[in-house]
């Protein structure tokens, strides 16, 4: 009997030590997984089955909310079940449409300025997410590039981070450079530099923010594809480029593809700190797609199109000139020195820098969607056409390179 008191002790000590073992592991192994509610309320808990009707535990601040990004990163996270916050200023008209992307009372507006810090901290006092999206496309008298890219991010990115946000994500530029290769402007990009030291302050304030770089970004009310459906941007019917756009390489991305990976570093913890090149899947010279817009366009030779090269038309120069030192505000046709420059500046993809493909986006194609985006502007936009009456033009030739 002593013996077999002896042998049930030995198993049961054995069986103790196993189950500790199997528990420390299970530890290790979800450990990773557990995330701790920094505001443990019943009001910062999920509700409900998904969806926009739902509350998935989130709230985030989205500065730029009324902009052309910002308005698909509003529907993306509305469409989780995210409580957005969305700094407003000026008229409050242009951001009440938002009210739509997510459900009653989920959808919160508050007036702000990005010079007045305490409008920020109301802003951003509740939230888990900061997302910054403001931006300029050109200087106007009250805001500088450098006053919204620099000193208007750091700002942001210090009020987040005493605010204790747990994530902060910027969206800054593809070829954001300290040093950008002059073309058109003699001084190089301003926008693109401003853009480069916008990204240094905001990891100095907030070194685990999540940098996004995106290339030229198109889709609905875009500044990119519809600058060239511009009676401004031409010269009668003859579109200019620089050296006819033979020697610039664009990578052009879809708007929903980068909100897309906007929402999913927003639930990717492994995001943490990184920085993102937001392009799309292919690669083109930028006569080439110019020449394919067109031709989606039914805006062929035969109705007149050519492109040449902007260099020897002084006239096309002078008017550009005009149209940015003389008209208040928002040039005409969106045609300016800066946007010319941004336009021929060939799209730099930096090898082992994450793009929107490790963030498990699927991109969309520029033939499968920019038809549709240029339909409005077709020549006969009206005429009831046949099936099959108009061939369907090829695809831009891709860049290998």
């Amino acid at each position: 009997m002593a013996a077999l008191a002896v042998q049930l002790s030995v198993q049961a000590a054995k069986h103790h030590v196993g189950a500790a073992a199997s528990v420390a592991c299970l530890h290790a192994t979800y450990s990773t997984d557990v995330k701790t509610i920094k505001n443990p309320s019943l009001s910062a808990l999920k509700r409900g089955t998904g969806g926009r009707t739902s509350f998935n535990g989130i709230v985030a601040t989205v500065f730029g909310a009324t902009g052309f990004l910002g308005r698909y990163v509003c529907n993306r996270l509305g469409k989780i079940g995210t409580q957005l916050i969305l700094p407003y200023r000026g008229d409050h008209y242009d951001a009440l449409r938002l009210k739509l992307v997510g459900d009653l009372g989920q959808v919160l507006f508050v007036p702000y300025d990005l010079r007045d810090e305490e409008s920020i901290r109301k802003s951003i006092q509740y939230s888990d997410v900061v997302i910054n999206l403001v931006g300029r496309d050109w200087e106007t008298r009250n805001f500088s590039f450098d006053d919204v890219h620099v000193k208007g991010a750091k700002t942001l990115a210090r009020l987040a981070k005493e605010a204790g946000v747990e994530k902060f994500i910027h969206v800054s530029a593809l070829n954001a450079t300290s040093n950008p290769e002059p073309l058109i402007i003699k001084t190089g990009s301003k926008f693109l530099q401003s853009k480069y030291y916008g990204e240094l302050a905001v990891k100095e304030e907030f070194p685990e923010a999540i940098v996004f770089r995106p290339s030229v970004i198109y889709g609905q009310e875009d500044r990119f594809l519809r600058t060239y459906t511009k009676f401004w941007r031409h010269q009668m019917r003859a579109v200019p480029l620089w050296h006819k756009g033979e020697k610039t390489v664009k990578q052009p991305v879809f708007v929903s593809d980068v909100a897309a990976g906007i929402v999913s570093a927003v639930k990717d913890r492994d995001a943490v700190g990184k920085t993102f090149q937001a392009v799309g899947p292919r690669r083109y010279h930028l006569g080439d797609l110019v020449d394919w817009i067109y031709a989606v366009m039914r805006k062929d030779r035969k109705w007149g199109y050519i492109r040449y090269d902007m260099r020897f038309d002084p006239t096309f120069l002078a008017k550009t000139w005009f149209t940015q030192n003389i008209s208040p505000g928002w040039p005409v046709g969106l045609l300016h020195f800066e946007g010319l420059e941004l336009q021929h500046t060939t799209d730099v993809v930096l090898p082992g820098v994450p793009t929107l493909l490790d963030l498990g986006v699927t991109l969309t194609k520029m033939e499968d969607q920019v038809p549709w985006e240029l339909k409005p502007w077709r020549a006969g936009a009206y005429y009831d056409e046949e099936l099959g009456e108009f061939e369907k033009p090829p695809p831009p030739k891709e860049v290998l390179v």
